[in-house]
């Protein structure tokens, strides 16, 4: 059997796991859900609703953290870390740990979405399946993105949008011959869902309007609102997160957390869980059920009270997201960027239309085509927005404003922040990415490997007869200058002493140490390939010093690193 023919078999059997997983996290959580929630009486305050997010992400962390080894928090930046840092070798745990975690999670009230526990479950198995058939980082990293689209069609039932999706943020690039696999595990995970629960799709709806170009302008102006909005997702999710952390211990951060996301949920009922039970409501127009859900607004019928309660959430649900992650809970926002979204082009296009000038414009479209804005602003992916929305409005009627609405957010929020959230959260960490091909070449390239020690030492006490004598059986025309204990305090080459290197006086007379010079810079071990780089570029040298807590180990050249990135490049061409 061919390696090509091995990989598409291992595609499809991810793909059918991965469905596998989705459905069965996607039928606990609702389990949980409507056996907490069934018996609640709109009429009355249901004070549960304060306690049950501390319940469910206290026992998701306690769970994850003695049991699994596995906190949860965020999924898609840790596969992101995984991919580019760690050789696509994703922990054997993350192929179960974040189903219960999860369902913990967002059962009990938590306001964060499934998709990327699931992305992470499908990623741990594609990675762990490549580890098992011993194959290399770049084909386990195929893997990765099979299990994660297989896992994304799983829930949304969206094949085109989960394979755009995983290379749009998952591999960033990809080849045509590695296109194949990942259409069959996101057709096989698609396929799994439907024969084990039907084709009951996360959003039920009949598009009835057809799209009109007048609603164009109206459309350009919700691409801008997307955008701010997005943004403000973005900086209300990081900065919460970071004001969590500086709580004293977790579980402050759970109670505080737990206790906060609580009174939201009491307040305001919609942001429980996911949310797309909401989202079904809006874009069938009934828009008045939000507030039923709500004992303190359910009685009072006034479009104008719509209007505030819908723009609170918008405000709060980020907010509600990362407390849940920060506090200890599992999940991610994939899901809360959509609900955001729909929530903003429903208010936009209703109170327009509420205040009454101009044309009508459709409520489901505007709601629609929203999600897609707000996900490209967020997730800094346009393409996965564009087809995941046009897959699940069931065709391509609403094509055209997607396609706009899409470019102008993300063209407005990467005005103002050039890296998506999931990128932002890893450098907050401290954990930087390659933004290219090439930087990831290079950072595969550890300096320690490429250290020249082939260049002979001299001490600056001795005298320069001394260092002739070196030349003479050197190789090199760079001599550093090393003390007693071994530290570097200088470089000589031949250029420095090439007018007196003869004069027999000078040779008896003159000190290394009168005669050596500063290098133009100092490598030090611990820095990565990319750094390295950019004090070459910055100091025009071709040869640099390397020290470790001051120590001389030896030198690195650019000849050296260059040899080294076209091995690398040579042999990625051939896997």
């Amino acid at each position: 059997m061919s390696n090509q023919s091995f990989i598409l078999i291992l595609s499809g059997i991810i793909g059918v796991l991965s469905g596998l997983a989705a459905v069965l996290l996607k039928e606990v959580v609702h389990f949980i859900q409507l056996f907490l929630t069934e018996g609640f009486y709109v009429e009355y305050a249901n004070f549960m609703y304060i306690i049950y997010p501390i319940v469910g992400i206290s026992a998701a962390y306690l769970l994850g953290k003695y049991v699994f080894k596995d906190v949860g928090g965020h999924g898609i930046p840790d596969v992101l870390f995984n991919i580019s840092k760690m050789q696509s070798i994703i922990p054997r745990v993350k192929t179960y740990s974040r189903i219960f975690t999860s369902a913990l999670t967002v059962g009990f009230g938590g306001s964060v979405g499934l998709e990327a526990p699931m992305l992470v479950t499908g990623s741990a198995i594609g990675s762990n399946m490549g580890l098992l058939m011993h194959l290399n980082a770049k084909k386990r990293t195929l893997l990765i993105g099979c299990g994660a689209a297989g896992a994304i069609s799983a829930i949304f039932g969206a094949p085109i949008g989960a394979v755009i999706f995983a290379i749009e943020v998952i591999l960033m690039e990809i080849s045509t011959a590695s296109f194949i696999p990942l259409l069959i595990a996101s057709v096989m995970g698609s396929l799994t869902s439907m024969l084990l629960i039907g084709e009951e799709a996360t959003f039920n709806f009949n598009l009835q309007d057809q799209f009109i170009a007048a609603h164009m302008p109206y459309y350009l102006l919700l691409g801008m609102v997307c955008g701010v909005v997005s943004l403000y997702f973005s900086r209300a999710v990081l900065r919460t997160e970071k004001i969590m952390e500086g709580l004293e211990s977790q579980m402050i951060r759970i109670l505080y957390g737990g206790a906060f996301l609580g009174f939201m949920l009491f307040f305001f009922p919609p942001i429980y869980g996911e949310g797309y039970d909401t989202l079904n409501m809006l874009i069938d127009g009934n828009a008045n059920q939000i507030l039923e859900k709500s004992p303190f607004f359910s009685a009072i019928e006034n479009p104008y009270l719509i209007l505030i309660f819908l723009g609170m959430i918008i405000l709060l649900k980020p907010i509600a997201s990362a407390l849940t992650l920060s506090a200890g809970g599992s999940g991610g926002i994939f899901a809360p960027s959509l609900y955001v979204g729909g929530i903003l082009g429903f208010l936009f296009a209703y109170s327009k239309n509420l205040f009454g000038f101009h044309i009508p414009l459709p409520l489901a479209h505007f709601t629609l085509v929203a999600m897609c804005g707000v996900m490209a602003g967020v997730q800094h992916a346009p393409l996965s927005a564009i087809f995941l929305i046009a897959e699940i409005t069931g065709g391509y009627e609403l094509f055209v404003p997607l396609m706009f609405v899409s470019a102008i957010s993300y063209i407005t929020t990467t005005y103002y922040q050039k890296d998506s959230i999931y990128v932002k959260q890893l450098k907050d960490k401290g954990r930087q990415l390659p933004e290219s091909k090439d930087q990831e070449l290079l950072d595969m390239i550890d300096i320690s490997h490429v250290i020249e020690r082939d260049l002979l030492p001299i001490h600056p006490d001795a005298y320069l007869k001394d260092l002739i004598d070196l030349v003479k059986i050197s190789k090199r025309n760079i001599f550093p200058v090393v003390d007693e204990n071994k530290e570097l305090r200088g470089i000589i080459t031949l250029d420095d002493i090439r007018d007196i290197m003869f004069d027999s006086e000078k040779q008896s007379t003159q000190r290394i140490g009168s005669l050596m010079h500063s290098p133009p810079e100092i490598l030090l071990s611990t820095e990565n390939m990319q750094k390295a780089m950019d004090k070459f570029e910055k100091s025009g040298a071709w040869n640099l010093p390397v020290v470790d807590d001051g120590v001389y180990l030896g030198f690195v050249s650019k000849s050296r690193i260059f040899n080294s990135y076209r091995k690398r490049l040579i042999r990625q061409k051939q896997d």
